[in-house]
């Protein structure tokens, strides 16, 4: 049979390949090492949970890209057509240009992306758009430059907001705005993000705040649901409903009445879209994951370094998915955190 489907039915077609577990920026949401990002936590929770102590693993450890383009090629062989490149960020790689057009090249990828935080955008985008990406999504939490420094502990909001622009001028559409919002920490912030993207045309998304951190230190109190996200934009701008592009897409989204630019809203939290997940995960080292929330990895690499035949890969490709879960657990008495943050997963 072709085609990667899961035991519960759902078909992958979207896969989202980390090619680094590097990244320049410290979000408190992923790795946050700053003073910043401790005093938050020491204020916002009266536990001191173990942190995840990340090891950064050299280069050779990571996939090269000859190996990703064939897992990319064997993958779109049965049906995957999404192919998203994340990290780490994932200019911080060399030669990501290369990588990007050995995957344009395969018939069958529909759409290609590529997720960064716009820091070293500007010196790769030319490159990036002749080397076939169709789409850049950034990720931006904060319009107030001491508050994005306190997200992300680093002073980069100029840099990304010239990154933005630059995208646009070049011609990468949709261009889309990640923003994880936290309770008392940039939920104020939320009408002038949605500012933003009307005014510059953007697809702006909204994405509560998970526990993928490495300090351990998330708390269902620091989630802002997406209801009231929603609540509080309908109230300030008038928001027009936009149907769902299919029934596997993160995002629940509106459009600005009259003008340009949309918000989505992404609710990993308050309400879970597992029953339709048709993601699959490869990290920087090589490894399967099955759910952004797995506990468990499978060890492509093995494969890929021992020999084995496509035919072999394309099978054991298969059997992962079929041990793909039915759903995460966030929330729930029996939640356990992974031992990876989003950095070392890929968003």
């Amino acid at each position: 049979m072709t085609g990667l489907v899961d035991t519960f039915g759902r078909t992958i077609r979207d896969l989202r390949i980390s090619i680094t577990d590097r990244c320049n920026f410290r979000c408190l949401y992923c790795l946050p090492e700053t003073e910043e990002a401790a005093d938050f936590y020491r204020r916002q929770s009266s536990t001191k949970p173990e942190p995840i102590r990340h090891e950064w693993k050299p280069r050779s450890h990571f996939l090269t890209y000859e190996e990703i383009a064939r897992v990319v090629r064997l993958a779109v062989g049965q049906g995957v057509n999404k192919i998203r490149i994340t990290g780490g960020e994932p200019l911080l790689r060399r030669d990501v240009p290369n990588l990007v057009e050995q995957i344009a090249q395969l018939e069958g990828v529909k759409d290609l992306a590529l997720t960064t935080n716009g820091f070293h955008f500007a010196k790769h985008a030319e490159a990036l758009r002749a080397a076939g990406l169709s789409r850049v999504t950034f990720s931006l939490d904060s319009l107030d430059p001491d508050n994005f420094k306190k997200l992300t502990g680093r002073n980069g909001l100029e840099e990304l907001l010239a990154a933005i622009a630059q995208a646009r001028e070049l011609g990468f559409a949709p261009l889309k705005v990640n923003a994880v919002i936290i309770r008392d920490l940039n939920d104020n912030e939320i009408e002038a993000l949605g500012r933003f993207a009307r005014d510059e045309n953007l697809v702006m998304r909204f994405i509560e705040f998970m526990p993928l951190d490495s300090g351990r230190a998330w708390q269902k109190e620091h989630v802002v649901p997406g209801r009231e996200i929603l609540e509080r934009l309908q109230a300030a701008f008038d928001l027009q409903p936009v149907e769902m592009e299919n029934v596997s897409a993160t995002a629940k989204r509106w459009r600005f009445a009259g003008g340009s630019g949309e918000v989505g809203i992404i609710t990993p939290v308050s309400e879970p879209f597992c029953g339709q997940c048709n993601r699959i995960r490869l990290t920087a080292d090589g490894k399967i994951r099955t759910c952004l929330f797995s506990l468990r990895e499978h060890d492509l690499k093995q494969f890929l370094r021992s020999g084995a035949s496509d035919g072999e890969i394309v099978e054991w490709l298969k059997s992962v998915v079929l041990q793909k879960e039915e759903r995460h657990h966030i929330g729930e008495t029996d939640f356990e955190q992974p031992d990876r943050t989003m950095s070392a997963i890929g968003g």
